[in-house]
């Protein structure tokens, strides 16, 4: 298992081929999620996905019956990363992108990495490089390219979802953050499942408002099925592979790659939506590819 303990540590081969499939099983969440949003309201449809998540992890780790006692100091991180990461996070994100366009909403989750960056030298101490930080700048680049094509402007009338948009992304880097050295010392679905699993507790009362006062007659399967994928597929399996690759390198490092998925997030809209492959796509991957081998080469392996 991935949080088996060795003596010897993965090969950064191996960990990139792992942020790639992260990458490749996250992009998906977009056509999922915005399937299972167009027939379920979006609080109802989070209750339903952490919840479902919440019980598989609470299943699971309860069967694992982990040894290693985690103090009460440490608990109180492992729930505030819950706290971040869904009731924080999914409200800010969901509210806010009822408040701004769809546009603005992908530029400013897209700067994720940035804040992860931004905060990895502050909080843990990781050493600022002049490569890196120009990577990730010249990635982030190229991940606007992509979005926007150049298009998208900022303006007073989206201000407030933007605000809120942009709160959910610096969430997420802080739980990210503050995740990273818990995985370490607990591993990463310990850490992950019980984070997810207090969140969801803290969740549910304000996503069952929601629940009770919708009607779900007329979901499809597929709809179904698009909460499943978000709940096992995303806030599981992407979830925990996210924090046992922060196990191995430096958050700042994870970030400057995590620029790849724009790539893969738009060439699978591509390919499920039938959109036609821009010259933004092309231009844009070009530059974050560059980005973030100015980053990479040169490292060891």
């Amino acid at each position: 298992m991935l949080d088996s303990k060795t003596q010897t540590a993965p090969t950064f081969r191996f960990i990139f081929l792992l942020m790639l499939f992260h990458q490749f099983i996250s992009s998906f969440a977009y056509p999922f999620s915005k399937y299972g949003l167009n027939q379920i309201e979006p609080f109802s449809f989070a209750f339903f996905r952490f919840t479902f998540a919440g019980i598989i992890y609470g299943a699971i780790l309860f069967f694992r019956r982990e040894r290693q006692r985690i103090p009460f100091r440490d608990q109180i991180k492992i729930f505030i990363v819950g706290l971040i990461l869904i009731p924080v996070n999914q409200l800010f994100f969901l509210i806010g992108q009822s408040k701004t366009t769809a546009g603005h909403a992908s530029l400013l989750f897209a700067t994720t990495p940035i804040f992860i960056y931004i905060l990895a030298l502050i909080v843990l101490g990781e050493k600022f490089q002049y490569r890196r930080t120009a990577g990730i700048f010249i990635a982030a680049a190229g991940v606007y390219i992509i979005i926007s094509g150049g298009k998208i402007q900022f303006g007073t009338e989206n201000l407030v979802g933007d605000i809120l948009v942009l709160t959910a992304v610096i969430a997420w880097a802080v739980g990210t953050i503050i995740g990273k050295p818990l995985a370490q010392k607990y591993g990463a679905f310990r850490v992950t499942g019980l984070s997810l699993t207090y969140g969801s507790i803290v969740y549910f009362p304000f996503g069952l408002y929601y629940v009770l006062r919708g009607d779900y007659s007329n979901v499809t399967m597929g709809g179904w099925l698009s909460i499943f994928y978000m709940a096992t597929v995303i806030s599981v399996v992407a979830y925990v592979l996210w924090y046992w690759i922060l196990k191995y390198i430096e958050a700042s490092r994870a970030a400057v790659i995590q620029n790849i998925q724009p790539i893969i997030a738009t060439s699978v809209a591509a390919l499920l939506l039938a959109e036609p492959i821009s010259r933004n796509l092309v231009l844009g991957g070009i530059i974050v590819i560059a980005g973030v081998l100015l980053t990479e080469i040169g490292y060891g392996t």
